[in-house]
Protein backbone atom coordinates (compact mmCIF):
# COMPACT_ATOMS: atom_id res chain seq x y z
CA UNK A 1 0.00 0.00 0.00
CA UNK A 2 1.27 3.41 -1.21
CA UNK A 3 2.18 5.76 2.00
CA UNK A 4 -0.43 8.33 1.17
CA UNK A 5 -3.04 5.51 1.39
CA UNK A 6 -2.22 3.84 4.46
CA UNK A 7 -4.45 4.58 7.34
CA UNK A 8 -4.43 7.64 9.77
CA UNK A 9 -5.26 7.14 13.54
CA UNK A 10 -4.84 9.30 16.33
CA UNK A 11 -2.64 7.31 19.12
CA UNK A 12 -3.42 7.58 22.42
CA UNK A 13 -1.21 5.45 24.93
CA UNK A 14 -2.87 4.20 28.33
CA UNK A 15 -1.40 2.29 31.24
CA UNK A 16 -3.02 -1.04 32.48
CA UNK A 17 -0.92 -1.92 35.29
CA UNK A 18 2.31 -2.61 33.96
CA UNK A 19 1.50 -2.79 30.48
CA UNK A 20 0.93 0.40 27.91
CA UNK A 21 -1.08 -0.40 25.18
CA UNK A 22 -1.99 2.14 22.02
CA UNK A 23 -5.56 2.89 21.19
CA UNK A 24 -6.52 3.86 17.83
CA UNK A 25 -9.13 5.52 16.70
CA UNK A 26 -9.46 5.30 12.73
CA UNK A 27 -10.07 7.79 10.38
CA UNK A 28 -9.63 7.06 7.03
CA UNK A 29 -8.57 3.40 6.47
CA UNK A 30 -10.44 2.08 3.56
CA UNK A 31 -9.75 -0.05 0.70
CA UNK A 32 -11.11 1.14 -2.48
CA UNK A 33 -13.95 3.09 -0.57
CA UNK A 34 -15.24 0.33 1.42
CA UNK A 35 -15.59 0.69 4.85
CA UNK A 36 -15.10 -2.35 7.54
CA UNK A 37 -15.29 -3.68 10.88
CA UNK A 38 -14.05 -6.40 12.56
CA UNK A 39 -16.25 -8.36 15.22
CA UNK A 40 -14.74 -10.65 17.57
CA UNK A 41 -17.73 -12.91 19.11
CA UNK A 42 -16.62 -14.25 22.81
CA UNK A 43 -19.26 -15.87 25.20
CA UNK A 44 -18.78 -16.14 28.73
CA UNK A 45 -20.30 -19.45 28.34
CA UNK A 46 -17.79 -22.58 27.44
CA UNK A 47 -18.77 -26.10 28.08
CA UNK A 48 -15.93 -27.66 26.17
CA UNK A 49 -13.22 -25.68 27.88
CA UNK A 50 -14.48 -22.84 30.67
CA UNK A 51 -13.18 -19.65 30.08
CA UNK A 52 -11.36 -20.91 27.21
CA UNK A 53 -11.85 -17.18 25.67
CA UNK A 54 -9.18 -15.58 28.69
CA UNK A 55 -7.22 -18.66 29.11
CA UNK A 56 -3.64 -18.10 28.77
CA UNK A 57 -2.11 -18.80 25.41
CA UNK A 58 1.45 -18.58 25.47
CA UNK A 59 1.09 -15.95 28.24
CA UNK A 60 -1.80 -13.69 25.89
CA UNK A 61 -5.67 -14.43 26.66
CA UNK A 62 -6.83 -15.99 24.05
CA UNK A 63 -9.22 -13.51 23.23
CA UNK A 64 -5.85 -11.14 22.67
CA UNK A 65 -4.76 -12.56 19.90
CA UNK A 66 -7.83 -12.12 17.78
CA UNK A 67 -7.96 -8.42 18.79
CA UNK A 68 -3.94 -7.77 17.70
CA UNK A 69 -4.70 -9.46 14.58
CA UNK A 70 -7.69 -6.94 13.77
CA UNK A 71 -5.45 -3.96 15.68
CA UNK A 72 -2.51 -4.84 13.08
CA UNK A 73 -4.49 -4.95 10.15
CA UNK A 74 -4.49 -2.25 7.43
CA UNK A 75 -7.95 -2.31 6.33
CA UNK A 76 -10.03 -2.52 9.14
CA UNK A 77 -11.75 0.52 10.61
CA UNK A 78 -13.21 -0.27 13.52
CA UNK A 79 -13.13 -2.90 16.09
CA UNK A 80 -16.38 -4.67 17.83
CA UNK A 81 -16.03 -7.02 20.78
CA UNK A 82 -19.60 -9.07 21.18
CA UNK A 83 -19.66 -10.71 24.30
CA UNK A 84 -21.89 -10.79 27.72
CA UNK A 85 -19.09 -11.37 29.85
CA UNK A 86 -17.88 -8.06 31.76
CA UNK A 87 -14.76 -10.27 32.46
CA UNK A 88 -14.20 -10.69 29.03
CA UNK A 89 -15.01 -7.03 27.95
CA UNK A 90 -12.49 -6.12 30.92
CA UNK A 91 -9.61 -8.35 29.38
CA UNK A 92 -10.65 -6.85 26.20
CA UNK A 93 -10.51 -3.14 27.54
CA UNK A 94 -6.52 -4.07 28.89
CA UNK A 95 -5.72 -5.04 25.68
CA UNK A 96 -7.22 -1.40 23.80
CA UNK A 97 -10.40 -1.87 22.99
CA UNK A 98 -13.44 -0.73 24.76
CA UNK A 99 -16.90 -2.48 24.94
CA UNK A 100 -19.47 -0.23 25.82
CA UNK A 101 -21.87 -2.60 25.39
CA UNK A 102 -22.62 -6.48 26.45
CA UNK A 103 -24.52 -8.64 24.20
CA UNK A 104 -28.02 -8.65 25.16
CA UNK A 105 -29.65 -11.58 27.16
CA UNK A 106 -31.61 -12.67 24.30
CA UNK A 107 -28.43 -13.32 22.27
CA UNK A 108 -26.42 -14.93 24.39
CA UNK A 109 -27.86 -17.73 25.27
CA UNK A 110 -27.19 -21.68 23.34
CA UNK A 111 -29.78 -21.60 21.00
CA UNK A 112 -29.89 -17.96 19.50
CA UNK A 113 -28.50 -18.17 16.58
CA UNK A 114 -24.73 -16.80 15.31
CA UNK A 115 -26.15 -14.63 12.78
CA UNK A 116 -28.42 -12.96 15.26
CA UNK A 117 -25.54 -10.97 17.25
CA UNK A 118 -24.16 -10.29 13.80
CA UNK A 119 -27.09 -8.58 12.22
CA UNK A 120 -27.53 -6.75 16.04
CA UNK A 121 -24.22 -5.29 15.58
CA UNK A 122 -24.47 -4.44 11.84
CA UNK A 123 -27.85 -2.45 12.99
CA UNK A 124 -26.45 -1.03 15.96
CA UNK A 125 -23.55 0.78 14.16
CA UNK A 126 -26.20 1.80 11.82
CA UNK A 127 -28.46 3.30 14.07
CA UNK A 128 -25.56 5.40 15.61
CA UNK A 129 -25.17 6.38 11.40
CA UNK A 130 -22.08 4.11 11.20
CA UNK A 131 -22.42 2.43 7.61
CA UNK A 132 -20.19 -0.33 7.37
CA UNK A 133 -19.18 -1.83 3.10
CA UNK A 134 -18.22 -5.20 4.82
CA UNK A 135 -17.50 -7.01 7.92
CA UNK A 136 -15.09 -9.45 9.09
CA UNK A 137 -16.07 -12.14 11.83
CA UNK A 138 -12.23 -13.07 14.05
CA UNK A 139 -13.79 -15.94 16.23
CA UNK A 140 -11.24 -15.94 19.28
CA UNK A 141 -10.89 -19.62 18.95
CA UNK A 142 -8.45 -19.53 15.63
CA UNK A 143 -5.77 -17.65 16.92
CA UNK A 144 -3.39 -19.42 14.37
CA UNK A 145 -4.28 -16.74 11.80
CA UNK A 146 -2.06 -14.27 10.50
CA UNK A 147 -2.74 -10.23 9.83
CA UNK A 148 -2.29 -11.24 6.38
CA UNK A 149 -5.01 -13.69 6.69
CA UNK A 150 -7.40 -10.90 7.61
CA UNK A 151 -5.91 -7.99 4.62
CA UNK A 152 -5.66 -11.30 1.63
CA UNK A 153 -8.65 -12.07 2.70
CA UNK A 154 -10.65 -8.90 2.34
CA UNK A 155 -8.89 -7.32 -0.55
CA UNK A 156 -9.63 -10.91 -2.57
CA UNK A 157 -13.21 -10.44 -1.55
CA UNK A 158 -13.79 -6.49 -2.52
CA UNK A 159 -11.98 -7.15 -5.59
CA UNK A 160 -14.34 -10.19 -7.11
CA UNK A 161 -17.59 -7.38 -5.81
CA UNK A 162 -19.74 -10.45 -7.72
CA UNK A 163 -19.33 -12.46 -4.90
CA UNK A 164 -20.79 -11.64 -1.32
CA UNK A 165 -18.40 -13.63 1.11
CA UNK A 166 -15.52 -15.43 1.66
CA UNK A 167 -14.86 -18.06 4.11
CA UNK A 168 -11.93 -20.08 5.33
CA UNK A 169 -11.18 -23.76 3.86
CA UNK A 170 -8.18 -26.25 4.08
CA UNK A 171 -7.86 -29.19 2.23
CA UNK A 172 -8.83 -32.37 3.37
CA UNK A 173 -5.95 -35.01 3.07
CA UNK A 174 -5.83 -37.51 6.08
CA UNK A 175 -9.79 -36.73 6.36
CA UNK A 176 -10.60 -36.97 3.00
CA UNK A 177 -14.03 -38.72 2.03
CA UNK A 178 -12.85 -41.40 0.48
CA UNK A 179 -11.01 -42.76 3.58
CA UNK A 180 -14.05 -42.32 5.46
CA UNK A 181 -16.50 -45.04 6.75
CA UNK A 182 -19.48 -45.57 8.80
CA UNK A 183 -20.73 -48.63 10.63
CA UNK A 184 -23.69 -51.00 8.96
CA UNK A 185 -26.72 -52.37 10.91
CA UNK A 186 -24.33 -55.50 11.31
CA UNK A 187 -21.85 -54.07 12.65
CA UNK A 188 -19.69 -54.07 9.37
CA UNK A 189 -17.47 -51.22 7.83
CA UNK A 190 -18.96 -49.69 4.97
CA UNK A 191 -17.87 -47.25 2.93
CA UNK A 192 -18.93 -43.45 3.51
CA UNK A 193 -19.26 -43.05 0.03
CA UNK A 194 -18.69 -45.25 -3.11
CA UNK A 195 -17.09 -48.38 -2.91
CA UNK A 196 -14.27 -49.04 -0.46
CA UNK A 197 -11.01 -50.01 -2.11
CA UNK A 198 -7.49 -48.95 -1.67
CA UNK A 199 -6.87 -45.61 -3.15
CA UNK A 200 -3.75 -43.23 -3.24
CA UNK A 201 -3.97 -39.95 -2.13
CA UNK A 202 -2.47 -38.67 -5.18
CA UNK A 203 -5.61 -40.10 -7.16
CA UNK A 204 -8.14 -37.98 -5.39
CA UNK A 205 -9.82 -34.65 -6.34
CA UNK A 206 -9.31 -31.82 -3.97
CA UNK A 207 -11.85 -31.53 -1.72
CA UNK A 208 -12.02 -28.77 1.62
CA UNK A 209 -13.35 -28.69 4.95
CA UNK A 210 -14.99 -25.57 6.49
CA UNK A 211 -12.29 -24.34 9.54
CA UNK A 212 -12.54 -20.83 11.73
CA UNK A 213 -9.71 -18.81 10.67
CA UNK A 214 -11.49 -16.04 8.40
CA UNK A 215 -15.11 -15.21 7.35
CA UNK A 216 -15.94 -11.79 5.72
CA UNK A 217 -19.26 -10.99 3.89
CA UNK A 218 -20.94 -7.86 2.52
CA UNK A 219 -22.98 -6.43 5.15
CA UNK A 220 -26.28 -5.88 2.73
CA UNK A 221 -25.63 -9.35 1.93
CA UNK A 222 -25.78 -10.89 5.38
CA UNK A 223 -28.42 -8.94 6.54
CA UNK A 224 -30.36 -10.27 3.36
CA UNK A 225 -28.87 -13.91 3.79
CA UNK A 226 -28.24 -14.67 7.08
CA UNK A 227 -25.49 -16.73 6.51
CA UNK A 228 -21.52 -16.88 5.02
CA UNK A 229 -22.23 -20.03 3.22
CA UNK A 230 -24.24 -19.86 -0.04
CA UNK A 231 -23.97 -19.88 -3.90
CA UNK A 232 -21.88 -16.81 -3.95
CA UNK A 233 -18.95 -17.67 -1.53
CA UNK A 234 -15.28 -17.51 -2.68
CA UNK A 235 -12.68 -19.73 -0.54
CA UNK A 236 -10.02 -18.55 1.15
CA UNK A 237 -7.73 -21.38 1.87
CA UNK A 238 -5.39 -21.87 4.56
CA UNK A 239 -2.97 -24.55 5.26
CA UNK A 240 -3.73 -27.13 7.50
CA UNK A 241 -1.58 -26.01 10.65
CA UNK A 242 -3.93 -22.88 10.91
CA UNK A 243 -7.10 -24.98 10.95
CA UNK A 244 -7.30 -26.10 14.58
CA UNK A 245 -9.84 -24.53 16.97
CA UNK A 246 -9.89 -24.16 20.30
CA UNK A 247 -12.89 -26.38 21.33
CA UNK A 248 -11.79 -28.23 24.46
CA UNK A 249 -8.48 -28.66 26.47
CA UNK A 250 -6.75 -31.06 23.71
CA UNK A 251 -7.04 -28.63 20.90
CA UNK A 252 -5.89 -26.22 23.40
CA UNK A 253 -2.80 -27.81 24.09
CA UNK A 254 -2.27 -28.64 20.26
CA UNK A 255 -2.43 -24.87 19.21
CA UNK A 256 -0.04 -23.77 21.95
CA UNK A 257 2.76 -26.42 20.84
CA UNK A 258 1.92 -25.04 17.12
CA UNK A 259 2.28 -21.58 18.16
CA UNK A 260 5.78 -22.47 19.82
CA UNK A 261 6.90 -24.58 16.81
CA UNK A 262 6.08 -21.05 14.97
CA UNK A 263 7.70 -18.69 17.02
CA UNK A 264 10.95 -20.98 16.62
CA UNK A 265 10.95 -20.80 12.87
CA UNK A 266 9.86 -25.06 12.48
CA UNK A 267 6.53 -23.80 10.80
CA UNK A 268 6.94 -21.39 7.60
Amino acid sequence: MCLEKRKKFSIERKAFGNRAFILRNYNDNMYKGKKIIAIIPARGGSKGLPGKNIRPLLGKPLIAWSIEHAQKSELVDEIFISTDSQGIADVAETFGVKVPTLRPAELAVDTAPSSAFIEYTINKYKSEGKDFDYFILLEPTSPLREVEDVDKSIRQLIDNPEFDSIVGVCKAEDVHPAFMVKVGERGELKPYEAEMKALRRQELPDVFYFEGTVYVSKCSAFIEKKAFYHDSTLPYIVPKWKAPEVDDIVDFVTIEAILKAKQEGLIK
